[in-house]
């Protein structure tokens, strides 16, 4: 019988030698994807169903079809309305524009809006929908949300 020397003979099961940097790459690399997943998803749940469906907030709802109405359709905030010709300039710092109405100045409504331009209507026959506020000096101030021009 041969002697088999120890020794010699090598191990079935090997010890792989790990290089830490080898190491610590793939673990950053991993850390790098998993972040761009992650931000890659945020976006997907974020903003695309922000995109699709339509938000319920006063955003202006502007109708071009002829440029009759602009602003936004809310007549449950903007109950109040008049009808006059628009003029420019307020009374004591109250109001932009103001409307014109039968009745001389006394009937005037000072008009500002926080989302209408309403300097494109000066001078045409216009119904305007807002919220009246107190003021001043002006018996009507109206904050005006959609705007019309009269046919």
């Amino acid at each position: 019988m041969e002697k088999i020397n120890i020794s010699a003979v090598k191990p079935v099961i090997h010890n792989f030698d790990t290089d830490a940097t080898t190491q610590s790459k793939i673990k950053t690399s991993t850390f790098l994807m998993f972040i761009a997943i992650a931000v890659f998803i945020g976006v997907l749940v974020g903003f695309l169903p922000s995109k699709l469906t339509k938000s319920s907030t006063n955003a202006p709802e502007t109708s071009t079809t002829g440029g009759k109405t602009v602003g936004v359709v809310d007549k449950k905030t903007f109950k109040d309305s008049a009808s006059g010709i628009l003029r420019a300039g307020g009374i004591d710092g109250e109001g932009s524009f103001h409307l014109e109405r039968p009745g001389g100045d006394s009937q005037n409504v000072y008009l500002t809006s926080t989302t209408v331009d309403l300097s494109p209507f000066v001078g045409k026959k216009v119904t305007v929908w807002g919220q009246t506020y107190t003021g001043n000096t002006a018996g009507w101030l109206m904050d005006v949300g959609l705007v019309e021009v009269a046919k």
